[in-house]
C-alpha cells in the first residue's frame, strides 16, 4: 500500500483515486449500453431476456419470482438473521420517517397565497446487485425510504446466479420491506426495462439503487425520461486517525471497504508515520487468509493509499479534497473534527462507529455519493421519491399592487407578451 508524507503528492493521487472509473473505456461502454437500451426499448422482453442469457447465463423465464418464494425465502432463513433483518428494518424507518418534507403555504397581504406541496411518484424501480455478494441491506436502503415517501409500488429488479436464482436473504429483505414485484433480471437490460416499461414490468418514475459500470450507464443514458437518485461509483472509506488509535482497528476498517470491489478505495490519513507503517504491515497479514483475498489486494495495491500530514487541520483539508462517500475519524477528540467537515457522503465519530453500523442498521442511508460527489449531493433518502408542485393564487387586489413590477421584469426581458397578460386585465 502506498505511503506519502507530501501534501502535493497526496493531492494528485487522491485526484486519481477519485476519478478511476475514467480507467474504463466509456466510449465502448456507452456504446453497448446504448445499444442494449435500444433493443429493450424495441423489443421490449425479447430483448431483457436475450441480454440476461447472453451475460447471465440464464433464460429468465418465468421473469417474475413468485410472491410465495418471497414469502417461503422469509419463512426459511435463520431467526438470528430474521431478528437482524427486522431490527435494521425499524431502525432505517424511524430515520427516513423525519426525512419526509412539509409542505406549506404562504399568506400574502393582498390575499395572494403561494403553496409548496409534496407528492410522492407513483411508482418506483429498485435495482440490487448480484455478482460478487448479496445485498439484502441495499434492499431495506432503497425500498424503506421510498414506502416511508408512500410509493404505491416498488419493483425490484436482481439479476440471478448461473442458475437464475436470486440470494434467499435478498428475497426475505424484499418480502420484509412490502415488496411484492422481484424481477430476476439485471444489467443495463433491467435499468432499460424499468425506464421504458415492457409487457411483464411496468414502466418506474424513479430508478434507485448501486450497479456496476453498465448499470450506472444505463442510469445515466435514461435520466430525463425516468428519474433516478444518483450516478454511483466504487465504494471508498477514508480514514482520520491520530496517535491514539489502534493499527489493527485501522486495518480492519480499510479491509472491510476494500473487500467489496477491485475498484474500491481504501484511504487512511495520519499524523503518525509509526501508525502509517503499521497499518500498512496488519493489513497484509489480515489479507493474508481472507476469503476474498484477490479483491481485497487489487483494491488495495491500485486504490488504497495511505497519508502522513504534519497536523490535524492538513488532515482535514485533505478529507474534503478527497470528499469521500465514507469518512471515519478515529482521534481522541474526534468531534473536533467534524466541527471543519465540509464534504463527506457520512461522517462515523470514533471508535466504537465502524462504518459497517451504516452500511446495516445505524439508521441514514448507506446509498450515498462517491467520487467527489459528496461536494454537491447528500445521500439517497425519502425526497428520492417524491417531487414538489408550487401552487400559486392572486387575487384582483394581489396582482395589481403587484403589476407595475411584473411587467417591468418581463419588458427588461424583451417579453412584450409576457407584460401584455397582465397589463390586459386591468383594461377594462
Amino acid at each position: 500500500m502506498r505511503i506519502i508524507n507530501n501534501k502535493k503528492e497526496a493531492i494528485q493521487e487522491l485526484k486519481r483515486i477519485s476519478t478511476r472509473t475514467n480507467v474504463e473505456n466509456n466510449n465502448n461502454i456507452n456504446d453497448v449500453v446504448e445499444k442494449i437500451l435500444q433493443d429493450v426499448k424495441t423489443y421490449g422482453d425479447v430483448a431483457v431476456e436475450k441480454y440476461t442469457k447472453k451475460f447471465d447465463g440464464f433464460n429468465p423465464n418465468p421473469m417474475q419470482v413468485d410472491a410465495n418464494d418471497l414469502k417461503n425465502a422469509w419463512d426459511e432463513i435463520d431467526c438470528n438473521l430474521k431478528r437482524s433483518l427486522e431490527l435494521a428494518q425499524n431502525r432505517i424507518k424511524k430515520f427516513h420517517e423525519k426525512e419526509i418534507p412539509s409542505s406549506f403555504t404562504i399568506e400574502g397581504e393582498h390575499g395572494d397565497t403561494v403553496q409548496r406541496r409534496w407528492r410522492p411518484v407513483k411508482r418506483a424501480g429498485i435495482y440490487i446487485p448480484g455478482g460478487r455478494a448479496a445485498y439484502p441491506s441495499t434492499v431495506l436502503m432503497n425500498a424503506i425510504p421510498a414506502s416511508v415517501a408512500g410509493v404505491d409500488e416498488i419493483i425490484m429488479v436482481s439479476p440471478g446466479n448461473n442458475e437464475g436464482k436470486i440470494n434467499k436473504t435478498v428475497l426475505a429483505a424484499a418480502h420484509l420491506s412490502g415488496i411484492n414485484k422481484v424481477f430476476r433480471v439485471g444489467g443495463a437490460q433491467a435499468i432499460g426495462a424499468l425506464a421504458f416499461g415492457t409487457s411483464k414490468i411496468d414502466k418506474v418514475d424513479v430508478i434507485s439503487g448501486p450497479g456496476n459500470i453498465y448499470v450506472t450507464t444505463a442510469k445515466k443514458l435514461i435520466y430525463g425520461s425516468t428519474g433516478i437518485d444518483s450516478l454511483a461509483g466504487p465504494s471508498e472509506i477514508l480514514i482520520i486517525a491520530d496517535e491514539t488509535a489502534q493499527s489493527t482497528i485501522i486495518a480492519s476498517d480499510l479491509l472491510a471497504q476494500a473487500e467489496h470491489d477491485p475498484l474500491a478505495s481504501s484511504i487512511l490519513i495520519t499524523t503518525s508515520k509509526d501508525q502509517a507503517i503499521e497499518v500498512s504491515e496488519e493489513l497484509y497479514k489480515k489479507i493474508e487468509d481472507h476469503p476474498r483475498k484477490e479483491i481485497c489486494l487489487q483494491s488495495i495495491k491500485n486504490w488504497g493509499l495511505i497519508v502522513i500530514c504534519e497536523n490535524h487541520e492538513s488532515c482535514i483539508e485533505l478529507s474534503n479534497i478527497f470528499a469521500p462517500e465514507h469518512l471515519e475519524i478515529l482521534a481522541f477528540n474526534p468531534n473536533k473534527f467534524v466541527e471543519n467537515i465540509e464534504n463527506a457522503g457520512a461522517i462515523f465519530i470514533g471508535k466504537w462507529t465502524p462504518e459497517a453500523v451504516g452500511d446495516y442498521l445505524a439508521g441514514p442511508n448507506h446509498t450515498l455519493p462517491t467520487s467527489g460527489n459528496a461536494r454537491f449531493s447528500g445521500s439517497l433518502g425519502v425526497e428520492t421519491f417524491m417531487k414538489n408542485t408550487s401552487i400559486i393564487e392572486f387575487s384582483e387586489e394581489s396582482l395589481k399592487v403587484n403589476s407595475l413590477d411584473i411587467i417591468n421584469l418581463a419588458n427588461s426581458e424583451g417579453l412584450h407578451s409576457h407584460a401584455n397578460s397582465v397589463s390586459i386585465r386591468f383594461k377594462d
